[in-house]
């Protein structure tokens, strides 16, 4: 058995684009690929959006094609699992019997989602990760009728939207007082919940469910406080857990997902881990580990790692950043809300405004804004860079529209 140079596990986008970027970093060695899906690394924003809405079905949004990856001497695998690693060998095992050996390994295994035991073997109900989730999801849509959406997060609203724009009628479930309770302020989730509102959907609040069964073509939902609906789908998006199990296992260092450090090394110098799956210290923010899901952390995760393997000294210390599309809305989020004790809105009319989050000194750690379209993605952006400047602005400066953030920036 020869050396296998670099090994990936996880194929999605984090791990595509690791292998990608280490290319451009000049690596020369071997770099294998492997994923448990057919299909090559691909985006998952799409899934809950323009892969349930558009007139035809689409194929998913690959970050690369066969030919690339070819020319790029990169070694994929696809449709397999990878079951064991052992440390001492340096070698992981696939589910087929197959044994590679590795200098250096990058653990990309995302995330999946938190299921609900109310829900487990209920025909009707189900989730969204894959491509296949959301064939599956769009398939029943187009057949119309209720659908349920169990939980009040990022992915629940945006499928919310989707099934309202083809057709369906929409009951969001949520146990909490207020959607996206962990995601934006309440000023801007009661924005949210209008939208929905607006549009037709029906928003319980503070609800809890008490059982859901199967009843012939529906499913039967009876919510805690004794009243019951139907509904042709329900689809459960209560959070994700990372997928640990593998590195786990191995007696990788487990905290929220896999213990990486600035570098995304893990506690075996040998493996890193990227995406979802791994938590790591934000500098921003005191060294406070966290974990990301979206899209702006699989780049940045990407981009670090490649350096990290062939022997750079980039660290992870990009502000957190992440967007959703909802109905005619563009919410964007740059830093952490939780990290603020005071607010500040600003309007940008359009009926478009950001709240900036401040910490007890002063510093700006957080802007949150939400508007039609793409209204609020400059100001954002500005106020990413002051984030990352750990900037401390006048509040009143903060809030009138006449202060430019640029001019924030430069002083």
């Amino acid at each position: 058995m020869s050396n296998s140079g670099i090994v990936i596990i996880g194929a999605g986008e984090a791990g595509g684009r690791t292998a990608l970027a280490l290319r451009e970093n000049g690596f020369e060695g071997h770099i294998t690929l492997i994923g448990n899906e057919e299909h090559l690394p691909y985006e998952r924003p799409p899934l809950s959006k323009e892969a349930l809405t558009e007139a035809e079905a689409i194929a998913p949004k690959s970050i690369t094609s066969p030919e690339a990856l070819e020319a790029a001497g990169i070694d994929f695998i696809a449709s397999i699992c990878a079951t064991s690693i052992d440390r001492d060998t340096k070698t992981i095992m696939l589910e087929n019997g197959t044994e590679l050996a590795y200098d250096q390994l990058v653990l990309a295994t995302g995330a999946s989602p938190r299921h609900l035991p109310l829900a487990e073997d209920v025909r009707h109900c189900v989730y969204l990760r894959t491509h296949e989730d959301a064939i599956r999801i769009r398939e029943r849509l187009e057949r119309g009728g209720h659908v349920a959406i169990v939980g009040g997060g990022f992915i629940g609203l945006e499928i919310a939207a989707s099934a309202r724009k083809r057709g369906s009628e929409v009951t969001i479930i949520e146990a909490q007082p207020r959607l996206l309770a962990r995601g934006v302020p309440a000023e801007i989730a009661a924005v949210i919940q209008r939208e929905h509102e607006t549009h037709g959907a029906r928003v319980l609040l503070g609800t809890g469910l008490k059982s859901i069964t199967d009843a012939g073509e529906q499913a039967r939902i009876a919510l805690a406080d004794g009243s019951e609906l139907l509904a042709e789908l329900v689809v459960i998006g209560i959070g994700a857990v990372p997928n640990v199990a593998l590195a786990e296992a191995a007696g990788l260092v487990i905290d929220n997902g896999i213990s990486v450090d600035r570098h995304l090394r893990t506690s075996d110098p040998a493996i890193l881990a990227v995406g979802d799956c791994a938590s790591f210290p934000a500098q921003l923010f005191g060294d406070r580990r966290i974990r990301l899901e979206s899209w702006r952390s699989t780049h940045d995760h990407a981009r670090v790692a490649a350096v990290t393997l062939t022997g750079g000294d980039a660290v992870i210390d990009a502000v957190p950043w992440f967007w959703s599309d909802q109905y005619d809305l563009g919410l964007q989020v740059a830093g952490l809300s939780d990290e603020g004790t005071t607010s500040v809105r600003r309007d940008l009319g359009d009926n478009a405004f950001i709240l900036f989050s401040l910490a007890a000194d002063g510093r700006l750690v957080a802007a949150s804004g939400i508007g039609p379209g793409n209204a609020v993605a400059r100001d954002i952006r500005l106020a990413e860079m002051l984030i990352a400047k750990r900037a401390h602005p006048e509040p009143t400066q903060l809030a009138s529209p006449d202060t430019k953030l640029k001019a924030l920036l430069a002083a």
